[in-house]
């Protein structure tokens, strides 16, 4: 990209490269100004041992600023509490994303499944930069559009910008998590995730409706279309996304420090060697979503040592525990209340038995009396 590249030349390359599968959206990429959308954001810092972050801010029309706006790439534009708009120049961040602006190439793939028509009511939920929202309302109408974030500020933000170039969806604060804006909708995309998916949702959802969303703490990408019976049903498609979850507050809860410092060393009070490999959940992502389905709001964590040998800790709010280590001698150990290996292999086993079907075989079955995945055989079902 060069000093003399606008933004509408940058924009026009990013919906070349991003819709070249859903042609009906370039018109919509080539003319959202994303650089308006997200004018500075965090950077990871690199090689820190924590989650640090520093400010990004560009000039307005700078080539280095365009080519981050129309890269494929997610920005973040919030780390914890701290929102980049609002820090000083040179600032630094730390703590885990709380908002962003989701790599284009997504948003538009979630879209097209979407499968929006001509006069469809569409609710978009996780405003974010309100890109998304953007892209939805000038294909669509700005009046058939409605998209609602938890934060006051991110809304309040998004509806200045996209006015700025004429765009006027309906922006709200709401916490999605519970009741709506009283209206009804024939398409809904989430680009926050969530675990129970909301039945405000299914109850706004007009029957002939989908929903597209994600699991919280997995990248299953569920697309379910609403029956006459008030069940949305749908699969979990093969190309998996990742979002942040759905929160209350301004931050997500802390992590797990206090128990993983009695995790990293502590003789267990069950110590016994494994049954079957020490699998690596990061590689093996399959069963560490299953697992996740399973036994939900396990945290994982995991480290090496210059010899070789792994070290894997799994470890849940009400203390529990474990520690895995590879080597000659592999060993478990586990405290607390329950026996979070055990639970792990009991769900590699029945996963195996199962035939290791792959995730994009779970069917989904979503209503306001209790949404489940169920794999394509056997009785095993997760709610969700």
């Amino acid at each position: 990209m060069t000093a003399a590249t606008t933004w509408a030349e940058a924009a026009l390359a990013l919906a070349d490269r991003v819709t070249a599968d859903a042609p009906a959206w370039h018109d919509a990429v080539s003319s959202t100004p994303r650089h308006r959308l997200v004018p500075r954001w965090w950077q990871r810092v690199p090689d820190s041992h924590t989650q640090e972050w520093e400010l990004v801010h560009l000039p307005d029309d700078s080539p280095e600023r365009l080519h981050a706006a129309y890269s494929d790439e997610t920005l973040v534009t919030r780390v914890g509490p701290d929102h980049a708009d609002h820090a000083a120049p040179g600032g630094r961040g730390q703590g885990d994303p709380t908002s962003s602006s989701t790599l284009p190439g997504l948003i538009v793939s979630m879209a097209q499944r979407l499968g929006v028509e001509p006069g469809d009511r569409v609710l978009d939920v996780g405003t974010g930069s309100g890109y998304s929202a953007g892209l939805f309302a000038h294909r669509f109408g700005d009046g058939n559009v409605t998209s609602v974030d938890v934060d006051p500020y991110l809304v309040e933000a998004a509806r200045a910008r996209l006015a700025a170039f004429g765009r006027t969806p309906r922006v709200a604060a709401v916490d999605a998590t519970g009741e709506l804006l009283g209206l009804e909708y024939d398409r809904i995309m989430a680009t926050v995730s969530v675990r129970p998916v909301p039945t405000s949702w299914l109850r706004a959802l007009r029957p002939g409706g989908r929903l597209v969303t994600t699991i919280a703490h997995t990248a299953l990408l569920i697309t379910a279309d609403m029956g006459a019976d008030g069940i949305a049903r749908g699969a979990v498609q093969p190309d998996p996304a990742t979002f942040m979850e759905t929160r209350r507050q301004a931050d997500y809860p802390a992590k797990l420090t206090t128990v993983f410092v009695s995790a990293r060393v502590r003789e267990g009070e069950d110590v016994r060697p494994p049954d079957g490999p020490i699998p690596d959940l990061w590689q093996e992502w399959p069963l560490r979503w299953l697992y996740e389905l399973d036994t939900p709001g396990v945290e994982t964590r995991a480290a090496s040592h210059g010899d070789g040998r792994r070290l894997v800790w799994l470890l849940a709010r009400d203390g529990s525990w474990a520690r895995a280590e590879t080597g000659d001698r592999p060993l478990i150990h586990q405290g607390g209340p329950r026996r979070l290996w055990d639970d792990l292999e009991r769900v590699r086993r029945k996963w195996e038995e199962s035939g290791s079907f792959p995730l994009h075989t779970l069917r989904a079955e979503l209503s306001a009396g209790g949404s489940l995945l169920r794999p394509p055989v056997g009785s095993w079902a997760f709610p969700v």
